[in-house]
């Protein structure tokens, strides 16, 4: 079976403009709050739910025969070909009205992401990539995303979301070893991080524990820029796990060296 890949960047975009439709009215508005953790938190709201509900049916309209995962709504379908839904990925900054979450969908074959976008309609930023080119929209122009090039650890523009995501002592020496090897850390940008890593602004992205939903999108956004993408045991990160986004496959190498040497 042949993939229209066309079909599939259409739809990556009409799902996103549906989500969009649904999250941008409930941004910076008194919204109610569930937590999915009975400890801890782990917070969901209207936005996650109905823009997840929207994308599901844009995508069933278009390729009904394909799986889809979720992060409100599970797993549906039985296919080579799936779509993986973050519908508001960045809750937190959400609910927080920092405008740095964003709308994800992946799409994978056989269990790799070749496709996917990643929306943050309150900027109208869009980026998306499908085999062989990876893409910034904004305000009605379309130029490439293409990383920094960073090959040295020394220079980089590190990204994770807050240091307590390592929240063992041997995770948290694997961060010391990345925070004392680079000149900049920065904090709270969910996956805007990884999308500024594609465009050029950062060089690194690591972050331990990570769902499928969580990653699946901004695999080929980053891959498709010049950039290389995997778990810290070097396998395909699309399923999620503890992940290293870097500007390069050379420097991605020397983070996932000193990662696992830590």
């Amino acid at each position: 079976m042949t993939i229209d890949l066309a079909k599939v960047e259409a739809t990556l975009l009409a799902a996103a403009e549906a989500a969009a439709a649904h999250t941008l009215p409930l941004f910076r508005t008194t919204l109610a709050v569930d937590n999915k953790y009975t400890l801890g938190f782990d917070p969901v709201t209207e936005a996650d739910r109905g823009a997840e509900t929207v994308i599901r049916a844009v995508i069933a309209e278009a390729f009904p025969d394909h799986a889809i995962i979720g992060e409100e709504w599970g797993n549906s379908g039985d296919s080579d070909y799936t779509w993986i839904i973050d519908p508001v990925d960045g809750t937190r900054a959400f609910i927080s009205g920092a405008p740095v979450w964003g709308t994800l969908i992946g799409f994978a074959h056989s269990g790799v992401a070749i496709a996917g976008l990643m929306s943050q309609p309150f900027i109208g930023e869009t980026f998306l990539a499908v085999p062989g080119r990876s893409t910034y929209r904004r305000g009605g122009l379309t130029t490439p995303n293409r990383t920094s090039g960073q090959t040295e650890l020394a220079p980089c523009r590190v990204f994770t979301t807050t240091p307590s995501l390592f929240r063992t002592p041997e995770m948290m020496s694997k961060w010391t070893a990345i925070e004392s090897a680079t000149r900049l850390q920065r904090f709270g940008m969910d996956c805007y991080g990884y999308a500024l890593l594609a465009a050029g602004h950062a060089d690194l992205v690591i972050e331990p524990f990570l769902n499928t939903y969580d990653i699946a999108a901004l695999v080929p956004i980053i891959r498709e820029a010049g950039g290389a993408i995997a778990c810290w045991d070097g396998s395909d990160p699309t399923i999620g796990g503890n992940v290293v986004a870097a500007a390069t496959p050379e420097l991605l190498e020397k983070a996932l060296e000193l990662v696992n040497a830590s």
